[in-house]
């Protein structure tokens, strides 16, 4: 073989060697390789698939049919609710800004707002990881990935064509924001999802506890001064008001996991409902306390878990809830990386399989039970997340009276024994040291 020959093969081996697949030489990687080809496909699978099919379910219609209206001076609020089809709700500031998508035709204008939400989720998963100084390098990225795009809210998001995935985003942003304490921004991003729907209403509690009053500015405002433009554009804007907001303050019995949606379509008793919700309501309560009271100084673990107490119990006792609001509560799923989180225990995640999970209970055999556990299986898992939060901050708290710590936070003991704090920070107190007012996650 000559020179040239062997400096040939020796490229042409240097390529091949390019090309072969790297092999993981941990556990970690092992599982990242596994996955990652797994989430990406699942991914292209429910965007380009589930979601262009569509379902019988079409939230787009409504909201385009309204948006077309809206553009050539015709009314919008016209919904009959006597049926159970998907209405359009949305305020006039809503119907501004969802208006551009009728310049097009109707089935281009889906697939795009399909791509729209499904890159604003992809988005919003990226700059949860960040908020846990976690990157695309670690074995959760392709964990999250995977598991949003498998849940029942992502994938019913995207085929029945709804504005959650934008909301997902709204609600991220503002979090990430408020901790950086850039408040006007942060206030700025809830504020354009309360132009459309009040669902992340609840969260505004955060900068209120945390005195960051300049989010009221534009989460407020910003609704507003749409409100302001859309109205005389709008050809019935009162009809939004004597019309459509009536309906939204009832509490119906179909397509609502909510106690008292539920508890109608079962005719429970009015006073077993109120009863019931003034129970969780009670059990919320204790939650907030305890957080604000040992965790408000430990801000991501606050943050993260009061927002998902706060929006949990929104869709449980409020007048209604449906199944893939559940995509808002992420960040609080994502904190089970901090070894003080809440979500550490078996009980959490069969709560979530509750509310997240895509799988059909109903059954051709058992049709009574099967429909029964269909029905209730949103319900019971917010139920069982609450309860599953309650218990173990009244628990925490218990132990830490009983032990004479309360003034080292409620943290389980082994967090803050000597070697067992924060790898970035100082550690745990020695016995006889001054305590720090308030406990710190550790991540893993």
């Amino acid at each position: 073989m000559t020179a040239r020959q062997g400096i040939s093969v020796y490229r042409a081996v240097v390529f091949l060697r390019q090309l072969e697949p790297r092999t993981g030489r941990t556990a970690n990687e092992v599982i990242s390789f596994a996955l990652w080809p797994i989430a990406i496909m699942t991914v292209l699978h429910r965007v380009v698939v589930k979601a262009v099919n569509g379902y019988i379910t079409d939230d787009f219609r409504p909201v385009y049919n309204a948006a077309l209206a809206f553009l050539n001076g015709r009314p919008v609020y016209t919904a009959n609710f006597n049926w159970v089809d998907p209405h359009y709700l949305y305020p006039p500031s809503g119907t501004l800004l969802m208006a551009p998508i009728a310049v097009i035709d109707p089935e281009r204008s889906r697939w795009l707002f399909i791509l729209a939400n499904a890159i604003a989720i992809l988005i919003a998963l990226y700059l949860l990881l960040r908020m846990f100084d976690l990157g695309l390098n670690s074995i959760a990225a392709p964990i999250l990935l995977l598991g949003t795009f498998s849940s029942e809210t992502v994938t019913n998001t995207l085929v029945f064509t709804n504005i959650n995935g934008l909301v997902l985003l709204g609600e991220i942003g503002f979090l990430v924001l408020l901790m950086k304490r850039k408040d006007l921004w942060s206030g700025a991003a809830i504020g354009l999802t309360f132009a459309v729907k009040p669902i992340l209403a609840p969260l505004m509690l955060l900068p209120l506890v945390r005195g960051q009053w300049k989010v009221f500015i534009t989460a407020i405002g910003i609704p507003l001064i749409l409100t302001a433009v859309a109205w005389p554009l709008s050809a019935d804007p009162m009809d939004f008001v004597r019309h459509t907001m009536p309906y939204l303050m009832e509490s119906r019995d179909y397509f609502n996991s909510s106690i008292v949606g539920n508890g109608k379509y079962y005719g429970l008793p009015t006073a077993m409902i109120f009863g019931l919700r003034a129970a969780f309501a009670a059990m919320v309560l204790v939650s907030l306390w305890l957080l604000y009271r040992y965790y408000r100084h430990d801000e991501l673990f606050y943050v993260v878990t009061t927002s998902g107490v706060l929006l949990t119990a929104s869709f449980l006792l409020l007048s209604l809830g449906q199944m893939y609001y559940s995509m808002m509560l992420f960040p609080l799923l994502m904190s089970v990386v901090l070894r003080n989180s809440v979500m550490r225990n078996w009980p959490a995640w069969l709560a979530v399989y509750g509310f997240m999970s895509y799988d059909s209970w109903l059954s051709n055999r058992f049709m009574e039970i099967g429909r029964t556990a269909e029905y209730m299986k949103t319900t019971l898992g917010w139920s069982l997340l609450l309860l599953v939060i309650f218990g173990v901050l009244t628990v925490r708290y218990a132990i830490a009276r009983r032990e004479g710590r309360l003034d080292q936070g409620i943290d389980p003991a082994f967090l803050l024994e000597p070697g067992k704090g924060r790898p970035d920070g100082p550690p745990a107190p020695e016995a006889g040291d001054q305590p720090e007012a308030e406990s710190t996650p550790v991540k893993t």
